[in-house]
């Protein structure tokens, strides 16, 4: 989309205004506000998953995503020594149809969900509507924050998910210009829009070890190293013992590269087109976020690709069972669960890594494990 064809929002006028009276913000603070501006922030009021939203997610997809995470719960559980209360929390949980289907294949293990406490972390108003109207009729307690509850952690064991989240962490970008790197920052041009320009040289530019010795003029690189140590301190607290499940499209290694993207109505846009009306994410790096995690003591397992992942938890025999039951609806199965796990599409951009502290053993499908034996 053209700065022509941009139309202007509520938070067009105001990041404008924010920007004549101090300057240029930065890229992280530019997507922080998109998504979380208390009165016109994207988060804070659009519906934005399903086929009537902006973007469809795996659990959407396909009810044998949700399931096996259920089940991978359930083994980490078991992991753990199967101890008597155990909180499961999500990380934006979407309209809760992962919580939804991975309960529903817990219910194979009646003494792992006899222990769960599950913990939905959420901004988005209408969001939270869809999770309790989703999961209504569950029996195990739920409950609901905006952030995660370090401060009630106290010993009890913690199972983190999140798929698609990290790649919404807002990202800073450095630019390199005339030799220098600079954060890139977003202002307004000749004819008052917004568009991206640079800060002043910085000489202690975080780079990450994957950044070429010798940059080429208008090279991008991005980190989220603050707010993914604040997020690492918040799992830390949580307590012990803890694992988590990350799921999230990105890149393996650090690398040269602008991702920052928009996405509405299915359609990729302008970043800056329009504010607060559309999604605003970027790819994660995992090469900087295990190392992150490495400092607070936790070990990692992956990343894999996301058919490896769900390969390796059984997917294909679990679709199978499902098409068995379901002869009529056994070609959207399948189709659903080849979405998953097609190669160039989501089953290689998509990559899973395990968290774990580091009294665990290697988290369920980092390795090969049968989490068929949940239910025995």
């Amino acid at each position: 989309m053209t700065s022509s064809a941009r139309r202007p929002t509520p938070l067009t006028t105001k990041l404008a205004e924010q920007i004549r009276h101090e300057g240029p913000i930065s890229v992280a603070d530019y997507m922080r506000t998109c998504l979380h501006d208390r009165d016109h922030g994207y988060y804070r009021k659009q519906r934005a998953i399903g086929r009537d939203g902006d973007f469809v997610t795996a659990p959407e997809i396909s009810q044998v995503f949700g399931e096996l995470i259920g089940l991978w719960c359930a083994v980490v559980w078991q992991q753990m020594g199967s101890p008597p209360s155990i909180r499961l929390v999500e990380l934006g949980p979407g309209r809760g149809t992962l919580m939804r289907d991975a309960l529903k294949a817990a219910r194979a293990v009646p003494d792992f969900c006899r222990a769960l406490r599950v913990h939905l972390v959420e901004s988005n108003a209408l969001l939270i509507e869809q999770q309790r109207a989703t999961l209504k009729n569950e029996t195990v307690p739920i409950a609901w924050a905006v952030d995660l509850d370090t401060k009630a952690a106290g010993d009890r064991p913690a199972i983190v998910i999140a798929n698609e989240f990290l790649d919404t962490i807002p990202v800073t970008q450095w630019v390199f210009h005339d030799a220098h790197w600079r954060i890139r920052r977003v202002g307004l041009d000749t004819a008052g829009l917004l568009s991206f320009t640079h800060g002043n040289p910085d000489p202690n530019a975080p780079l990450p070890p994957g950044i070429p010795a010798e940059p080429q003029e208008g090279d991008i690189f991005e980190t989220r190293c603050g707010a993914l140590v604040d997020w690492a301190g918040k799992l830390a607290a949580l307590g012990a013992p803890l694992a988590a499940l990350v799921i999230d499209y990105g890149h393996l290694q650090s690398a040269i590269g602008d991702t920052l993207q928009a996405i509405r109505a299915h359609r990729y846009e302008d970043p800056l087109a329009e504010p607060g009306e559309a999604d605003l994410t970027a790819h994660v790096d995992f090469a900087e976020f295990g190392a992150e995690m490495a400092r607070y003591g936790f070990c990692l397992d992956g990343p894999v690709t996301q058919a490896a992942f769900l390969g390796s938890l059984g997917i294909v025999e679990r679709a199978s069972r499902l098409m068995a039951a379901n002869p009529d609806k056994a070609a959207a199965i399948e189709g659903a669960v080849a979405r998953l796990m097609a190669a160039g599409g989501m089953g290689s951009r998509f990559k899973a890594v395990g968290v774990r502290g580091k009294g665990l053993p290697p988290l369920p499908g980092f390795e090969a494990v049968d989490i068929g034996r949940a239910g025995n």
